[in-house]
């Protein structure tokens, strides 16, 4: 199986979006703006900018309205993964498009996760650091004490050479994942059937001490419920003086 740099990524986007409410009450999610951008086409930017040329989108609430706004772009090349029927969460919409990702590791990334950029592409970065000898997923992970919108404690204690373990019982994890990572697919396989969550691929590569994360530069905005739209806009707006 080739394990070259991954080409294909899937976009998250098929969640009720139930913190975001009332906005989402009208629109799904991955189309409210943040600073005039959807969230799904910072995503997508991001990926096309990252040399990601084929890109998977699972659609499910208001499928059509978010259907309807891709059809609009031209790049990356966009493959609609149908969830009309039911809800997976996030790895059992992985697990269905598989066979539209390929065999090839491939970049999952959440539509709600937006950054500011520190000197060079977080994405790009990404790209560039995965490690498929040792690594079966690569996180960007966000610095717990520089992100913006997001009220947790943290994900991930990071050793030194990049491996990641769960915050478990410890009161706060120095880094949260940011929403983006590259995964191999062979880790997909044999999961659950129906709704599952993507911790299921995270635990596997823990077992085997091959999740890796890389620190994001710049500033992580998490857009989780409405009150964080203006934060992140405030931040965009400072970023650009």
């Amino acid at each position: 199986m080739s394990q070259r740099k991954p080409h294909t990524a899937i976009v998250l986007a098929a969640g009720l979006g139930k913190r975001m409410l009332p906005i989402t009450a009208s629109i799904p999610k991955p189309l409210v703006k943040v600073a005039g951008q959807s969230l799904i086409d910072f995503a997508l930017d991001k990926l096309h900018e990252a040399g990601i040329g084929k890109v998977i989108v699972n659609v499910h609430h208001f499928a059509d309205m978010l259907e309807g706004h891709l059809r609009m772009r031209t790049f990356p090349q966009i493959v609609i993964s149908d969830e009309r029927s039911e809800l997976l969460e996030t790895g059992g919409g992985v697990k269905k498009a598989l066979p539209l990702l390929g065999n090839d590791p491939f970049v999952t990334f959440n539509s709600d996760s937006m950054w500011i950029e520190g000197e060079s592409p977080n994405l790009k970065r990404l790209v560039s650091a995965w490690e498929p000898e040792c690594m079966d997923i690569l996180m960007l992970v966000a610095p717990l004490s520089t992100s913006v919108g997001y009220e947790g404690r943290g994900d991930f204690h990071r050793d030194a050479d990049g491996r990641l373990h769960r915050r478990g019982d410890d009161p706060s994890a120095d880094f949260v994942y940011a929403g983006v990572a590259i995964l191999k697919p062979e880790l997909v396989v044999g999961t659950p059937e129906g709704a599952f969550s993507a911790n299921a691929f995270y635990d596997r590569a823990i077992a085997k001490g091959r999740l890796y994360g890389l620190p994001l530069t710049g500033q992580w905005l998490h857009v989780g419920e409405p009150h964080t739209i203006a934060e992140a806009e405030k931040c965009l707006a400072a970023s650009t003086r």
